[in-house]
């Protein structure tokens, strides 16, 4: 019993930072911002489970009881947190309230098991050894859920499901504890129908957990989805109207099939064109192939390294029959090699320099994001390139987050290259901006390949203007210690929605 008991104590940890992973990581998807996410609902939850442990002392009876009924308190509330969450988002509002009452209320349930547990516990062992023996496998226990969060669960069971797997746990740990003390648990047919209505409704969730999901997405997404996802680094969404196609990266456009083209051509053509001879170009992040759809109209390009860190998107977006007429089969052209990996490090683990660089990542919503758009990253790239290489980034709207698009150009000039920005009207996006970096000043080609449909050497004249409510506005440079450009792009973005 003394070791079934302390073994409890292990999927109890397990379970308790599972919760508080999974409301992170959800938080991060839905509202972006990852560290100031995990870092408020860590601080909550720390703060609760501490709350919990100080109203431990007034469980003075039926401790087993009551240790049953919070085990299956905890596993119902934080099993169908992530489902109820996603569920609040796409149907109601006050989503936050919702998410930081919820992690209060399950860490003040989780703060009150281990003092518990000690109690039934301190009739074994001396309070040395119980405290020792509890404790350690407390940490244990987090560190097994901490390894296999980001590496199994999170990313082949999805949220949904990690987390009912765990109120699940928490269930059967009620229920073993149940057996274990059934000649001296009180209520014991009451005790036993809760515990049977609580295994019975987690394991339903578990398995109509897809259909939650679906039950969600379906309501936050307008169109119709065609395709959803979810890898290690994101949850991947594919919508459909008519012949409109949408993809979602965390429930933020990447682009629409109607006039990607115009985004695409911004970025490429004018770099590209402008650098007679390229023959080695390189594309950091862009797994959609578009970008490269866009280069392989030159036929000096003999080679395209594509560096993306998911594998499922490239994956997706050379095999699947819905997504390859996109990019024209870009990405199983001979000249393309792929390399799954996070772009930072394959820039300093590589020496290679090419002609012709294309950043295509996301917004810098967060600080993962944030440190792609830093001055010491721009400092790798620019040991990268030939010497009459360009490089092109994608430095978010001018018009909507105008300090994080000056920020961008401020930050690649401090890498000692000369900026040209730029900006083009996608109608998915609104206004959104280019910078190309070259270390010669740049000349707007007289020409682009046949067959675009809207860049043009008139256009890119009125491309290369920005109008008074789009000029250049005082920015810091986005430095890796700092990241100021992710507190400007919040700001911005954060007013343009409200």
């Amino acid at each position: 019993m003394t070791h079934a008991l302390l073994f409890s104590v292990f999927v109890i940890a397990s379970c308790g930072l599972a919760y508080e992973l999974v409301a992170g990581a959800l938080a991060s998807y839905l509202l972006g911002d990852s560290v100031t996410q995990f870092s408020t609902i860590i601080g909550t939850y720390l703060f609760a489970m501490g709350i919990g442990s100080w109203l431990s002392r007034y469980v003075v009876r039926g401790l087993i009881a009551r240790f049953i009924q919070i085990e299956l308190a905890v596993g119902v509330l934080g099993g169908f947190s992530a489902p109820a969450l996603f569920l609040l988002f796409a149907y109601a509002g006050a989503f936050r309230l919702a998410l930081y009452a919820l992690v209060l209320i399950i860490g003040i349930l989780v703060g009150l098991e281990i003092p518990l547990v000690m109690r039934i516990l301190k009739q074994q062992f001396a309070f040395k050894d119980l405290v020792a023996q509890v404790l350690t496998l407390d940490y244990l226990g987090a560190l097994a859920v901490s390894l296999l969060f980001p590496i199994l669960l999170a990313p082949h069971l999805g949220l949904n499901r990690t987390s009912l797997l765990f109120g699940l746990l928490n269930a059967l740990v009620a229920a073993w504890a149940l057996w274990l003390f059934r000649d001296q648990a009180p209520g014991l047919p009451s005790l036993r129908g809760q515990c049977i209505a609580a295994i019975l409704a987690l394991a339903a969730g578990f398995v109509v957990a897809d259909e939650l999901t679906t039950l969600a997405e379906d309501h936050l997404y307008a169109d119709e989805i065609v395709l959803a996802r979810s890898s290690p680094y994101q949850r991947i969404v594919l919508t459909r109207w008519q012949n409109d196609l949408r993809l979602f990266l965390n429930n933020n456009l990447q682009f629409s099939s109607r006039d990607e083209y115009r985004y695409h051509e911004a970025l490429v053509h004018p770099g590209l064109s402008a650098t007679p001879g390229a023959r080695r170009v390189l594309v950091l992040g862009g797994g959609d192939g578009l970008a490269v759809r866009e280069i392989l109209r030159y036929d000096s390009v003999e080679s395209i390294t594509l560096v993306d860190l998911d594998p499922e998107m490239t994956r997706l977006f050379a095999n699947h029959p819905l997504l390859t007429p996109l990019n024209e089969n870009a990405l199983n052209s001979p000249k393309v090699r792929i390399v799954n990996a996070d772009a930072f490090r394959w820039l300093e683990q590589n020496a290679d320099v090419f002609d012709f660089i294309v950043v295509d990542f996301p917004d810098p919503s967060n600080y993962s994001l944030g440190k792609l758009y830093s001055n010491v990253f721009y400092r790798l790239l620019e040991k990268h390139l030939t010497v009459n290489g360009a490089a092109v980034v994608q430095t978010t709207s001018p018009l909507y987050a105008r300090q994080s698009f000056w920020c961008i150009a401020r930050t690649i000039e401090s890498a000692g290259l000369i900026v040209t920005p730029y900006h083009a009207y996608v109608p998915a996006f609104g206004e959104w901006g280019f910078a190309l970096a070259t270390r010669q000043p740049w000349r707007p080609p007289d020409r682009y390949p046949p067959g675009l449909r809207f860049l043009t050497p008139e256009i890119m004249t009125t491309l290369l203007r920005f109008p008074p409510d789009m000029g250049p506005v005082e920015a810091e440079i986005n430095r890796l210690n700092n990241q100021i450009l992710v507190r400007y792009y919040e700001r911005e973005w954060r007013q343009v929605t409200q």
